[in-house]
């Protein structure tokens, strides 16, 4: 049956004169796309999109940007819903959830605590962060089959349970799985990952969220996301020689720094942007988590179609097609802020130590790292990670290293290699490009996420000791890679990484350097050309996916009460109506505190199902500013110095109220809600800073806590450790009044200042009952 919106657009194309389509195979195909080989009976519903597009068109009467289309084309209620970038909330509905093991252990725990008997859209589960790199992939692999055997069964039986897909440990990193398989133009898919934008290399809105944000997804819950603004970065010229798609994304986090992005989606456009492959469109998208972003993503175009053709999807490109005018801008759309950037001029790039956004030409870091006192002898080279591992990629970096062996040369540092997913691995076994890797002196690792996270057993350098990394990985902070903060880690794109771990040094320019041959004799690296997609189709390797039953009622999701690994979930106390007075300053952070900082990954990772075990890392790299240290602050009942959770279980102990001190874009980085949920496990109720990272503040409010800002940043400056605080008039909470804090000095004086937030009222609800998940439990048990 025809549906009265298509058909009248069939009646006004008739009348009008354009031109004429052949209904009835046109209706057919849309019927029946797909969204994934793996989901047969889930449907791309385009034609839900354009309706809500062109509702949201006829209201705001302007050109639309692509952001605008995928965003209010997924409204729930496009007629109703008050539009307004930066300052309204929407209520979304996203197309799909998808989540990487260390996070869904806490959203599948949380999602059993609704009382839900099935996830309400499609969701998938992939094992990529729980495997650590020690000595090569497939033992490294059986390994954390072994150690990690409890968690897996957990996540696997849950999938099986409630309707979730699960990727088997080996099957490769979260954001390559998407893009190969559910990514696609138009989708809205949230994930429990910063890097889940990786998605828009396809043309989908993809943006990273903690868990409980995913619960409500799956619930069948309307999304909440601030509107965003959109940042437009124009690309004009090509793409040559040893540039790539990663040095676009290097030379915007250096424009627009870590928080540049910040409540913004980046969208790419212009002439330039034909000129990028489909998996390097996704690598820019990828580390646009890096600049604060909500996501980022490209139109779609002939790029993205052969990407879809050569992984099995050519009828949802046909589809996309027929609907391309929903899936670029506008003509003369709006953009809040426009970057250009011609990619004929763009030099490669290399950003760091400690932060993604220190942005140098890779022609300049030898005599900046000399001047700095960093270390110019690389210790490692590695690539892959989420951000750098497609076929493309390695074939470049294949191209870099087939030339030094030519000449007889290795690596001279150590160099490791991260293939993206199962697909990849077996694809780059195939075509050759893996044995040449591994003949310059490479070690291919498992397909997870390993270093990038910290997931690596290192033995070459000792903890304190001065040393340097190039990685094509997305992140650099402190102790990110392998827990040594004297490791001065670089990021970079893997050709760049190949032939600087070739050279040894950070002073080498394969632009116009020379290297010297086993004969004697001095030869130049020509720039890497490689295949985007291999010329046979994919081999998919093993089959790693375990789909989930029809009806999975009957099965059984087991966690010992004893275990050290899982920990079912306990509600979190109401609001008691009172203002939160005499507070303790567990800790004022000075500078950067990241998500690293605030709830370490790498060893830590194991605990990320057991919420009282994993919050013995709270706020353990946080520079205290009493005294300079990490993980050393003074208990304010005690007077004496100890660790920073010791000390907050002992406040919880004592019934005592705790808050933290914060700088510049707290909890920036990971969107890992273990941040936000350590803090509220042990006893903190209030985290003031000078500004927040987009997720980590949205986490804050689902558990139940209070994320506020100085009105006045300079207040910082008055609030010391050894004061109390109280936030008083919480009785008339409300969306967009500040709330007054009272600072007790130890002298007996007081000041007032007034601390901004950004809840709305349905998030103030959040506060009152507790946390998001308590309220969702209240309406539950109101509607029944």
């Amino acid at each position: 049956r025809v549906p009265v919106l298509i058909l009248s657009f069939f009646q006004h194309a008739l009348n009008s004169g354009i031109r004429r389509y052949h209904v009835a195979p046109v209706l057919c195909q849309r019927a029946k796309v797909a969204m994934s080989h793996f989901e047969p009976n889930e449907h791309i519903n385009y034609e839900k999109l354009e309706k809500n597009i062109n509702i949201v068109r006829k209201r705001l009467d302007r050109p639309l940007t692509l952001s605008e289309k995928i965003v209010y084309g997924h409204l729930d209620d496009p007629a109703k819903q008050e539009i307004e970038r930066g300052k309204t909330y929407l209520r979304l509905r996203p197309d799909r959830v998808a989540m990487q093991d260390a996070t869904a252990q806490m959203a599948m725990l949380q999602f059993i605590s609704s009382g839900l008997p099935k996830v309400a859209v499609p969701s998938t589960i992939h094992c990529d962060h729980l495997i650590e790199a020690q000595s090569g992939g497939e033992k490294d692999l059986r390994r954390a089959k072994d150690i990690n055997q409890e968690v897996y069964n957990f996540l696997a039986t849950a999938g099986a349970k409630y309707g979730v897909g699960f990727w088997k440990p080996g099957s490769g990193i979260i954001h390559q799985i998407i893009l190969e398989n559910y990514s696609y133009p138009g989708v809205m898919l949230i994930g429990t990952d910063s890097h889940t934008p990786n998605g828009g290399g396809l043309g989908g809105i993809c943006i990273g969220v903690g868990g409980a944000d995913a619960v409500d997804v799956m619930a069948g819950i309307p999304w909440e996301l601030k509107c965003p603004k959109v940042i437009g970065v124009k690309l004009t010229g090509k793409l040559s020689g040893w540039s790539s798609p990663k040095d676009v994304i290097l030379k915007v986090a250096g424009i627009l720094t870590v928080k540049g992005g910040t409540g913004a989606i980046i969208e790419y456009h212009g002439p330039g942007v034909d000129s990028i492959s489909c998996t390097g469109m996704a690598t820019i998208c990828n580390m646009g988590a890096e600049i604060g972003a909500t996501t980022s993503v490209f139109p779609y175009n002939a790029r993205m179609k052969k990407y879809l053709g050569k992984t099995g999807r050519a009828d949802i490109a046909a589809l996309a097609d027929e609907f391309q005018q929903h899936l670029v801008p506008d003509s003369g759309c709006q953009y809040d802020q426009v970057i250009e950037i011609n990619l004929s001029e763009l030099k490669p790039h290399i950003n760091g130590p400690f932060t993604p956004d220190l942005a140098h030409p890779v022609s300049d870091i030898g005599a900046v790292a000399e001047k700095e006192g960093w270390p110019v002898d690389i210790r490692v080279g590695l690539i892959g990670s989420c951000t750098n591992s497609s076929y493309e990629d390695m074939g470049r970096s294949a191209a870099v290293a087939k030339q030094a062996l030519a000449h007889g040369l290795k690596c001279k540092s150590k160099f490791t290699i991260t293939p993206g997913s199962e697909q990849i691995r077996a694809t780059i076994e195939r075509d050759g490009y893996a044995q040449i890797l591994r003949d310059v002196g490479g070690l291919v690792l498992a397909n997870a996420c390993g270093p990038c996270i910290g997931q690596w057993d290192r033995k070459d350098i000792k903890k304190g000791e001065k040393n340097t990394i190039v990685t094509s990985y997305n992140r650099n902070f402190t102790g990110r890679n392998d827990a040594n903060p004297e490791t001065h880690a670089f990021v970079t794109s893997p050709e760049i990484v190949t032939a600087l771990s070739i050279a040894g040094t950070l002073k080498f320019n394969p632009e116009t350097d020379y290297l010297t041959g086993a004969d004697g004799k001095k030869f130049k690296l020509e720039a890497p050309d490689a295949d985007e997609l291999p010329k046979l189709d994919f081999d998919p390797g093993q089959d790693t996916y375990q789909y989930p039953p029809k009806d999975g009622s009957g099965q059984h999701v087991d966690v010992s009460p004893t275990s050290q690994r899982l920990q079912l979930l306990e509600p979190f106390d109401k609001w008691d109506g009172k203002d939160l007075e005499d507070m303790l300053i567990l800790i004022k952070v000075k500078g950067k505190c990241t998500t690293d900082h605030i709830s370490a990954a790498g060893p830590w990772l194991k605990f990320r199902g057991h919420l009282d075990n994993i919050s013995n890392n709270l706020l353990i790299g946080a520079i205290n500013v009493e005294n300079g240290k990490a993980n050393s602050v003074r208990n304010a009942l005690t007077q004496e110095f100890g660790p920073v959770p010791d000390t907050a279980r002992y406040y919880k102990k004592m019934g005592v109220k705790w808050a933290v001190i914060g700088d510049e874009n707290y909890g920036e980085g990971s969107s890992r809600e273990h941040a936000a949920l350590e803090p509220r496990h042990l006893g903190g109720r209030v985290i003031i800073t000078k500004s927040f990272a987009r997720i980590h503040e949205t986490n804050l409010k689902k558990q139940g806590l209070l994320p506020l800002t100085f009105a006045d940043p300079a207040d910082y400056n008055k609030i010391h450790p050894v004061d109390k605080l109280s936030i008083v008039g919480l009785a008339d909470f409300a969306p967009g009044k500040p709330l007054k804090c009272i600072i007790k000095h130890p002298n007996g004086s007081q000041e007032t200042i007034m601390l901004n937030h950004t809840f709305n009222e349905s998030q103030i609800e959040w506060f009152q009952a507790g946390s998001a998940l308590n309220r969702m439990k209240e309406l539950q048990q109101k509607s029944s």
